[in-house]
Formats: C-alpha cells, sequence, structure tokens
C-alpha cells in the first residue's frame, strides 16, 4: 500500500506543480498495475473541474431573507 501512498500524493500534488521526470515515470508504471489509482485520478479530475464552475452564491443582507410568520 506504499506505492498507492505516494502515488495518490503525487496526483494531488501534479494538480499544483509540475512533476519530476522520475516522478512522473514512477507514477505512469504505477497506474497501470492499478485501477484504484486510476479511478482516483479520475475522480481529481472530476473535482478540479467542479471547482473550475463553482460559483459561490450572492450574500443575502439581514432582513433581506423571508418574512417569517409568528405563531
Amino acid at each position: 500500500m506504499k506505492h498507492c501512498e505516494q502515488s495518490t500524493r503525487l496526483l494531488s500534488e501534479a494538480m499544483e506543480r509540475p512533476l519530476a521526470r522520475g516522478e512522473r515515470l514512477a507514477l505512469r508504471w504505477h497506474l497501470m498495475m492499478c485501477g484504484a489509482c486510476r479511478r482516483f485520478e479520475r475522480q481529481l479530475g472530476w473535482l478540479r473541474w467542479l471547482a473550475e464552475r463553482y460559483v459561490p452564491p450572492e450574500p443575502v443582507a439581514v432582513g433581506d431573507g423571508p418574512a417569517r410568520v409568528r405563531p
């Protein structure tokens, strides 16, 4: 499992920085053999795609919300 831990760390880091040649080669070799890490790589891509398209809701000023009816 040590290889999977290293591979998932490298997959995460690859989103933030270019990997060194040795890191890329080791990662690609591991991904050829490990379906779980390939799945994790696809999930990271999906999460990144969603995060890039996220639009935060507009802030609502106090008092602009729906009126509350007291019983």
